[in-house]
Formats: structure tokens, C-alpha cells, sequence
């Protein structure tokens, strides 16, 4: 067996995303030698073990695969644990029940409409297409409870369905359960260093570090997986990694926070991409407008944000007027308040505040990242703005709630949505970086595509290390659609590939 062979052409990426030339000389397209006697032997190892992972984990499990999952953390979950929304899917029962008219074809035209024209058509059918089943087979299969609709910005309906007081653990837990009751291995503190190719450039297997302990680069012992039938490479992006980021948009230096885990540095797509793997779209980065400066990482003001936007109202504290479409998409958002160059500041009365968790507002105000206030008069003050300029702009916000119709920005506004007066809550926003648009070229299968765009047989990836699925914004809640469905694609045809 041999390390894979690269091709001498620079290595860029796909569909017009700004590369990385992995050098001509191919002196970084290397990955692992294959060993002598090697140390495990699995159908199908997957890395990762976020909501993409352990899909791909059960659904290869569940087509009769041995597998292996591992996950260099000390605790499984990775961002996915994390997040803050649900899965959206058009005609879940939360949808039907609420007399929302969804479809496909709509989830899909708010998918290329916000990815700009960017996104891979096919791959967002996948996942168009798929999240029902997805979301179908997460409540039925699994056991997640899902117990709110929520709507995200961008979205022309309602269609997330979500845990109403809970996060991305309500998810993964059940996903874990599942995933021992069927027998698959799920191994912390396993991180993959290499993969490992045959004379063909076929992936056979993984070089991995057993016992590591993030981020002591020299802990550990190496091991060797040969994975017969194929690798599933879902190991979530590289917000974390400010080198990285810095390499494809400088603007994303230290002096912005991540509301990823720690462990999101990219070291899954990097050994991929030490073997050819092609990458597409990686300077597309998103930042997540909805989190505040007065909490660290991913925090509890994204869901209190999410679930005020077309109720409450942002403004700019400098002028106590509003500056971008609340609704509006992740990157409309991000963008208009970053270029305030100051924190932003969103309001809800008390009344609209009740479509929010009790748990996120009970959560935010113990620290401190939430606030409370009798009247206006106390939020402006508190927050610096000049009241009358913020009074001025709620009567301007009350008034397009009684036409229904935003003249300003043309937010949407819902059928129940009330008046905002009396008490309101509050919190300010500053967006950090979260999402990797880029990542790994795939094509609708979930199989990796090289450089040559040809197929690296045996080589499957899911969820944010997979890039050009979504084009350059992403749609809220839609990521956890894209896991779970091309999380399932990737397990089904690594378990089904002839060898």
C-alpha cells in the first residue's frame, strides 16, 4: 500500500470559492502509509459525532456495517451539542397542526435564494427533499421530542421544528442512545490524523491518535483503522481554527469569537485535502448575528433573538433607530451590524416576549446577557439611547404590526404579532464567527470529489466539513437538516459500497 497520489496541478476549489493551493510540487499531498499489521478493522469508520456523525454512524449500523465512530473530544457532540434551534423541514406535524402550507420546493427556492446563486442545486435537493424524512426519522426512529415551531430568519414559513426548552443535546442524546442499542462503537479522545489510500487512491483506513488529549498535539498513542468499505469524514468545520479562517477572509482575525466548541479546528477536512480532497467556497464563513457580548460562546441569546425577531424590534443604540430587516438572513444581519461598529440592541415587550423559552429568558437574565425593564424610559437609559429616539422608532414598529406590513425594511411580521409596550426585554447583539459554509466538494451521494473532480472512492463527508451545499449564507435550522440527511446518505453508501 502507498500514500495517495496527488495530482501536480495546484490544488484549487470548486464552484469559484477562493482555494488553497496545496502546492505543485505535491509535497503536502500526502496522507498515511498503510502499516504492516493494522491495529483495528471496521466496515466503516466515521469521524465525528455530531448530528452528521452519529447519522451516518446508525444509518451504516442499520444497513448491517460494522462501525466505528470516534470523536477527539472528551465528550461526544461537538457543535452539534451545542446549537440552539431545531430541524427544519416543510409539512412536519408542528406545521401541519398550526395550518402553515409548506412544501419542497419552497424550503428549496429559500435555500438558493439566500445561498446567492452559490449553492450546489443538487445537493440542496438532497436536503430539501430529505428533511422531512429526516426530521420523521429523528422523532419516530430515535425518540427526539420536538415541541415548538420556530421561524428563522430567511424562511418563508415556519418550518423549524424545535425543543422548546432545550438545545442540541435533546438531539444528540437520543442519537447516542440509539447508537448503543445498535452496537455501534462511539470512541472519545480519538482523533484522526491521516487517512490512508491504496496504490488506486482509494481510501482503505485511518491513521488515528488513541488517548488524546485536546489540544497537546504530542499526547497519545497512533493506531491504524482499516475500514473496508469506506470513511465518513464528519467532523464539523473550523471556526476555531483563526489561522485557517484568516487564510481564506483575513477580516476573521482573533479580535472575533467563535460560538463553536473548541475542537472545531478542521482537522478532518485537512486530511482529506492532504489526499486530494477538493475545497469548495471555503472564504464563505458565516457569523451568527443573534449572539451578545455580554455572554461567552454560543450563549442563550441566539434562541431569545430568533424567537423575538417579527415581534421585537433591533436598533442601533447610537441613533435609536432601526437599521436592517430583523428577519432578514444570517448574513443581512451580521453585516448591517458590524458595519455600526458597535453592539445592537433588540427589544420585545413582555406580551411578544411569550412566543421565547421561559428557560432562555430565566437563563439569560441570571447572566446577565438578558434584561428586564418597567417601561422604555428604563431600557434607554440603561443601554444609552436616546428615549425619545427610541420611543419614535416602537410607534414607527407599532404601527407597521397594525397594517401587517413592514414600509421601513419589510420584515415579516406574524399574524400575532402584538404591540410592543409596557414591560420589554432586552439584550444586545455583536455577531461571532459559526459556521463554515466551505468544506469538503461532494456530489449528492455524500461521496468526496478530488481535485481531477473525480471520486475518492471509499471517501464519503456530512454536515459542515462539506461545502457548496448551502452557498454562501445558510439558512437557520437547515445545518441540522444537511447533517441528518447527507449524515444518512453518507453511512447508507459506505455500508452498501462494493469491495
Amino acid at each position: 500500500m502507498t500514500s495517495a497520489r496527488m495530482n501536480r496541478r495546484a490544488a484549487l476549489g470548486l464552484a469559484g470559492g477562493t482555494a488553497l493551493a496545496l502546492a505543485s510540487s505535491g509535497a503536502l499531498a500526502r496522507g498515511a502509509k498503510a502499516p504492516q499489521a493494522w491495529d483495528r478493522m471496521v466496515d466503516v469508520l466515521v469521524v465525528g459525532s455530531g448530528f452528521a456523525g452519529l447519522a451516518a454512524a446508525i444509518e451504516a449500523r442499520t444497513e448491517g456495517a460494522d462501525v466505528l465512530c470516534i470523536e477527539k473530544m472528551s465528550i461526544i457532540g461537538g457543535n452539534s451539542i451545542l446549537s440552539g434551534g431545531g430541524l427544519a423541514s416543510p409539512g412536519n406535524d408542528l406545521q401541519v397542526a398550526a395550518g402553515i402550507k409548506d412544501s419542497p420546493e419552497l424550503l428549496l427556492a429559500d435555500m438558493l435564494k439566500s445561498g446567492g446563486g452559490l449553492a450546489n442545486v443538487e445537493c440542496a435537493k438532497v436536503v430539501a427533499y430529505g428533511a422531512l424524512d429526516a426530521y420523521r426519522w429523528a422523532k419516530d426512529f430515535l425518540g427526539v421530542k420536538f415541541d415548538r415551531l420556530g421561524y428563522q430568519g430567511g424562511h418563508s414559513v415556519a418550518r423549524s421544528a424545535c425543543y422548546m426548552n432545550g438545545n442540541g443535546a435533546n438531539m444528540v442524546g437520543p442519537m447516542a442512545k440509539k447508537a448503543k442499542e445498535i452496537g455501534v462503537a462511539v470512541e472519545t479522545r480519538t482523533r484522526l490524523v491521516n487517512l490512508v489510500t491504496d496504490e488506486k487512491g482509494a481510501v482503505i483506513g485511518a491513521e488515528l491518535v488513541k488517548n488524546y488529549v485536546f489540544p497537546k498535539e504530542d499526547s497519545g498513542t497512533r493506531m491504524f483503522v482499516r475500514a473496508r468499505r469506506g470513511v465518513v469524514v464528519a467532523g464539523g468545520g473550523f471556526s476555531q481554527n483563526v489561522k485557517l479562517r484568516m487564510l481564506h477572509d483575513p477580516r476573521l482575525g482573533p479580535q472575533l469569537e467563535s460560538t463553536n466548541q473548541p475542537g472545531a479546528t478542521g482537522d478532518a477536512m485537512m486530511a482529506a485535502q492532504r489526499i486530494g480532497a477538493a475545497g469548495v467556497q471555503m472564504d464563505w464563513i458565516q457569523l451568527g448575528p443573534w449572539t451578545s457580548p455580554d455572554e461567552k460562546g454560543f450563549g442563550v441569546c441566539p434562541k431569545f433573538v430568533e424567537s423575538s425577531v417579527g415581534y421585537g424590534l433591533m436598533v442601533d443604540p447610537k441613533t435609536g433607530r432601526r437599521f436592517v430587516n430583523e428577519t432578514g438572513n444570517r448574513k443581512v444581519r451580521s453585516d448591517a451590524i458590524i458595519a455600526t461598529g458597535h453592539p445592537a440592541v433588540i427589544l420585545v415587550s413582555e406580551e411578544n416576549a411569550g412566543h421565547v423559552p421561559p428557560s432562555t429568558i430565566k437563563a439569560g437574565m441570571e447572566n446577565g446577557s438578558i434584561r428586564r425593564f418597567a417601561n422604555l424610559d428604563e431600557l434607554a437609559k440603561f443601554y444609552g439611547i436616546q428615549a425619545e429616539s427610541l420611543k419614535t422608532s416602537v410607534n414607527r414598529w407599532n404601527d407597521a404590526i397594525r397594517a401587517k406590513k413592514d414600509p421601513d425594511f419589510n420584515a415579516k411580521i406574524f399574524k400575532d404579532t402584538k404591540e410592543n409596550k409596557g414591560v420589554f426585554y432586552a439584550c444586545r447583539l455583536w455577531p461571532r464567527v459559526h459556521y463554515c459554509m466551505g468544506g469538503l466538494a461532494i456530489n449528492p451521494k455524500a461521496e468526496v470529489i478530488n481535485t481531477d473532480l473525480n471520486v475518492i472512492p471509499g471517501l464519503y463527508a456530512a454536515g459542515e466539513v462539506a461545502g457548496g451545499v448551502h452557498g454562501m449564507v445558510r439558512l437557520g435550522t437547515v445545518s441540522i437538516a444537511d447533517c441528518v440527511v447527507f449524515g444518512r446518505v453518507a453511512g447508507r453508501n459506505a455500508a452498501k459500497r462494493k469491495i
